[in-house]
């Protein structure tokens, strides 16, 4: 393993996902618990010489002000999946981390986040400020804690989506509208991605927000030989999507229609209750099944906000098919699982193999990833078992070794 010291600044530092990508590398630092659910941990990752986990150090930014060591006690409360004696045992460790989250930017993040946000920065400066004083954070983190290599991870809430224009497909058209102060061309996290771009950090947009990775951020990232990645992880009901849909086309099932139900609670769920945010969502989550099949059958993503749920995510979905004879049958499941334990283990992942890119020089999209993101850049294969062979096949023309998966 590399012995890099490597930095994660993640977006919604204060954010359950990021509390529990924080605990999950402590724990495994103090040896205390598996690291069941990282693909990297795997036999096929294991000659690539991936950055050592207890080699991770944290930092962020985020909206709210806040403690990290009460979202970690909000966490473990809810989840159960550490004690309260391990949060005793690393109470300074997370101490240490909060003073490296720093307030972040709401330009353009719609009502519902502004809303749940106390932060003024940069309120009153130009875009061009805003992203200057962002590049100082990584800046400043990468000197204070002596760091070989950041990688920015957005974690945010979902922003409303962003209108694609001309002027976003051109790297200078862009730079020229930031440079006029056009506000209408970002988000909060558009800055970010440019920011890390410009900062030559690799960057990973885990949220469906597709302000962040739009084609002249892309185009510059190409350019500045740094990686990047997204849009939208791939944890829960979209998951199950990915691995069942492809049954009913090796069966020459007709799907007729499939209705999926999701209720949430925490922060992610207040801000989806919002249309204008949950439309980005839906457009991540509804397209699956178009890929996979080839045809667009009758779907529907319901998406509610159920606050006594918590971190617990519920998913039900029927699928009504035809088969035989034209006989028309259903099949039903339920998804139930903690958003931020199925989500901080790909993290950690995205967090390994993005710096190992950019360690061999890589730039740009990383379509290897496609297994990780409900909308994949850059590749059109949205089968899982299909996208976790590229990532297979990846992991093996990096470590110079055989065919063999472990």
């Amino acid at each position: 393993m590399s012995n890099r010291r490597i930095g994660v600044w993640l977006v919604g530092a204060l954010g359950s996902i990021a509390t529990t990508v924080i605990l999950g590398a402590l724990s495994f630092r103090k040896g205390t618990k598996e690291t069941t659910g990282m693909i990297t941990e795997t036999g096929s990752f294991k000659e690539l010489g991936l950055v050592s986990l207890d080699r991770l150090e944290f930092g962020g930014c985020d909206l709210r002000k806040g403690r990290l060591r009460d979202a970690a006690r909000h966490v473990v409360r809810e989840t159960g999946a550490l004690s309260s004696e391990f949060l005793e045992e690393i109470d300074e460790d997370l101490m240490a981390i909060e003073r490296d989250i720093q307030m972040g930017t709401v330009r353009n993040c719609g009502e519902a986040i502004r809303k749940l946000s106390v932060s003024t920065l940069f309120d009153e400066g130009s875009i061009r400020q805003e992203v200057a004083a962002i590049c100082g954070q990584f800046r400043s983190f990468k000197e204070r804690k002596s760091l070989d290599e950041l990688v920015v991870v957005n974690l945010a809430s979902t922003e409303p989506p962003l209108p694609i224009q001309e002027v976003h497909h051109d790297l200078g058209a862009f730079e020229a509208a930031l440079d006029r102060n056009d506000l209408d061309v970002v988000r909060a996290s558009t800055i970010y991605a440019y920011a890390a771009v410009q900062e030559g950090c690799p960057y990973i947009n885990f949220t469906p927000s597709n302000g962040a990775l739009i084609p002249a951020v892309v185009e510059m990232a190409e350019r500045n030989g740094v990686p990047v990645m997204g849009n939208d992880g791939k944890t829960g009901e979209t998951l199950v999507k990915s691995a069942l849909a492809p049954m009913f086309l090796c069966r020459n099932l007709q799907v007729l229609s499939w209705e999926g139900f999701n209720i949430l609670g925490n922060m992610d769920g207040c801000v989806l209750d919002h249309p204008e945010n949950r439309e980005s969502k839906i457009k991540s989550k509804d397209q699956v099944l178009s890929k996979i099949l080839g045809y667009t059958p009758h779907s529907r993503v319901h998406i509610h906000y159920v606050p006594s749920l918590d971190d617990q995510k519920t998913a039900w979905d029927y699928i009504h098919f035809k088969g035989f004879l034209g006989t028309k049958m259903s099949l039903q499941f339920v998804w139930q699982g903690y958003d931020s334990l199925l989500a901080a283990p790909l993290v950690l992942d995205l967090v390994r193999l993005a710096e190992l890119a950019k360690r061999r020089g890589e730039s740009g999209l990383m379509p290897h990833l496609a297994s990780y993101f409900k909308a994949p850049m850059g590749v059109e294969e949205y089968r899982l078992n299909e996208q976790f062979e590229m990532l297979l096949n990846y992991a093996r023309k990096a470590g110079g070794g055989d065919d063999r998966v472990a």
